[in-house]
């Protein structure tokens, strides 16, 4: 193409826009072809629901007639299906093809517009240069004449001063100096501009318009593309399709009428003898007798009964045959005597075992109601979930035990977070008040405490479930001993470590209590401060130390991160009290306190 006029670059413009609507406007066409496909679709599926059988399969009749038209009805739904897929397959490969592509044209246009049209203005500017220039010059020169002119008249004129003359003179070689100025500069934008435009429409221009040119080129490769794919979508269903349409003349194929002829000769069979011949039955008798004889009385007698008890015991074999038969049902029951009072004497059985399962429901109904009142006044971690089954009342004491003990890492994380804060505000005074942070750490310790108690009653009632609760504990002592043992004097407490499989557990078991009695005969622990009971505590559990409110004690062993603190009495008696109960008091130059910091 050898397009090189403004003219020519506005029809690109224009065509290069139809080109784009053109490819949307078959994308619309396409949209709405696939549009009729699904409706189509939707419109077989609800056809087909509409004709499905809706009773059961025991129901129905096993007629082959039926039995190929529910054969149809899957075919058809299944052709219904591929409708679906042909419409799927074109918003897909065709019609969102076409609409991303339909993008990335618009984008590409703009693009090659935006450099022709800046291809254009810098023509213009150049040219608007080479022009003011030649304005220029064009002034320059007619005021170098003018000037000229001037000096001429007054070199000539004999009353005109030497200064005069001199000065005409001096104006008249500035004029002539700025008129070659800009003359050279107007050769110069002059030239430039020739350059530029050569370029403009040589080199800019058809490169703009080839590629203008490309792009509708691909343009027309991608709608022939899209126009085979929109055919290629259904050609692609068209072997499912027969499929479909091959079973349905299969199941046409199918029909037997004399399968169905038998099947209604075996339903509507009666097994009754086909009645026999009528008797002609002569009424002329008694009308002869009574013309003959004139009496009335000897027909009555003589042939007159024995007939009509012979027409009377004919009517009844005919009623017997055609009216007696639907009253044989009522005279039936005489022989089902016997079957019915065995039904009658099963049937109370029957409902016994139905009241007995109707009142063990009405129990667990009873007891399923408790459990239910709990869970609605806000305290499902006090039932043991004894209404549940074995199995679903492990899964869920379980599930409980996760979430506690889940709490329980938060609580230990956010006790493990004040203290590292405690400790840094005691180091540097200056950043807070150590002690504004204790009620903050009590709540925590208390909190901690109390998820303890509850892993442990939950766990009690999962080992009651699994039926293993002696082996566990033993299995818990066991491996708290082996544990903790190379630790010696320092962390007696075993259990209460921080340990996340052990965190559940609550201080006061056998374990402290039997690893204590290994250190009977050693010295006492030294005391490493006091402390101050800030409420009593009974100490029910074993391994832990009973103690009253405002009761002093001593401090043999600090917090190790659990909650528990070990003292003494002056009694000497030692054992574990909440360090959440306690003020504690350490000696900072006490010889225990520096070998438990």
């Amino acid at each position: 193409l050898s397009w090189h006029t403004k003219d020519q670059f506005e029809n690109l413009d224009k065509h290069s826009q139809w080109g784009i609507d053109f490819l949307e406007r078959y994308a619309k066409f396409v949209k709405e072809r696939l549009e009729i496909e699904q409706t189509y679709a939707k419109q077989l599926r609800s056809l087909v629901k509409k004709y499905c059988p809706k009773r059961p399969k025991d129901d129905e009749p096993r007629f082959t007639s039926c039995l190929s038209f529910y054969s149809i009805l899957n075919e058809l739904n299944d052709y219904a299906g591929q409708r679906e897929v042909v419409a799927e397959e074109m918003g897909h490969k065709v019609y969102g093809e076409l609409m991303r592509y339909s993008q990335d044209l618009k984008a590409e246009r703009k693009h090659h517009l935006q450099e022709g049209r800046k291809a254009q203005q810098y023509l213009d500017q150049c040219w608007k240069h080479m022009d003011n220039s030649k304005k220029k010059f064009e002034r320059e020169c007619k005021e170098a004449e003018k000037s000229q002119l001037i000096y001429e008249r007054l070199d000539n004129d004999i009353n005109a001063t030497k200064s005069e003359v001199e000065k005409a003179k001096s104006q008249l070689y500035l004029r002539q100096h700025m008129a070659e100025e800009s003359k050279n500069e107007y050769a110069a934008q002059l030239q430039n501009f020739n350059s530029e435009q050569w370029k403009h429409f040589n080199v800019a221009i058809p490169q703009i318009f080839k590629n203008l040119q490309d792009m509708d080129e691909r343009r027309t490769v991608k709608l022939g593309e899209m126009y085979r794919s929109f055919a290629e979508v259904e050609r692609r269903v068209i072997p499912i399709i027969s499929k479909c349409l091959e079973g349905m003349v299969t199941a046409a194929k199918n029909v037997n009428e004399r399968r169905d002829s038998g099947i209604v000769v075996e339903s509507f069979k009666s097994g009754f003898e086909p009645p026999g011949d009528f008797p002609f039955e002569d009424f002329s008798q008694n009308i002869q007798r009574t013309g003959s004889d004139g009496t009335i009385g000897t027909p009555k007698t003589e042939g007159g009964k024995p007939d009509p008890k012979h027409a009377v015991s004919r009517t009844k074999n005919k009623l017997w045959l055609f009216g007696k038969k639907p009253k044989i049902p009522p005279s039936i029951p005489p022989p089902s005597l016997p079957s019915f009072p065995s039904g009658h004497f099963q049937s109370p059985k029957f409902s016994t075992d139905r009241i007995a399962n109707h009142l063990s429901e009405m129990r667990n109904a009873k007891t399923k109601i408790p459990s239910f009142r709990t869970v609605k006044r806000g305290a499902p971690t006090l039932e043991d979930l004894s209404h549940l089954p074995p199995e679903q009342r492990r899964k869920k004491l379980q599930q409980r035990i996760d979430e506690l003990n889940k709490e329980l890492q938060k609580e230990m994380d956010q006790r493990d977070a004040l203290n590292k804060m405690k400790d840094v505000y005691e180091k540097n005074p200056q950043m807070g008040d150590p002690g504004s942070l204790q009620p903050k750490i009590s709540e925590t310790i208390c909190n901690m405490e109390k998820l303890r108690s509850e892993i442990h009653k939950n766990e009690s009632w999962l080992a009651e479930v699994e039926g293993k609760h002696g082996s566990r504990s033993e299995r818990r002592s066991s491996a708290d001993v082996n544990h903790h043992a190379p630790h010696g004097r320092e962390s007696p407490e075993g259990s209460y470590t921080d340990d996340h499989s052990q965190e559940h557990r609550s201080p006061p078991q056998p374990d402290p209590h039997e690893f204590d009695d290994e250190f009977d005969d050693d010295d006492p622990l030294p005391a490493i401060g006091h402390c101050k009971a800030l409420y009593s505590f009974d100490g029910s559990n074993e391994g832990t130390l009973v103690m009253k409110e405002n009761e002093v004690l001593y401090v043999i062993e600090e917090d190790k991160g659990d909650g528990w603190t070990r003292v003494r009495k002056q009694g000497g008696e030692e054992g574990y009290v909440p360090t959440s109960y306690v003020e504690i008091t350490l000696e900072k130059n006490s010889k225990g306190a520096v070998t438990y910091i």
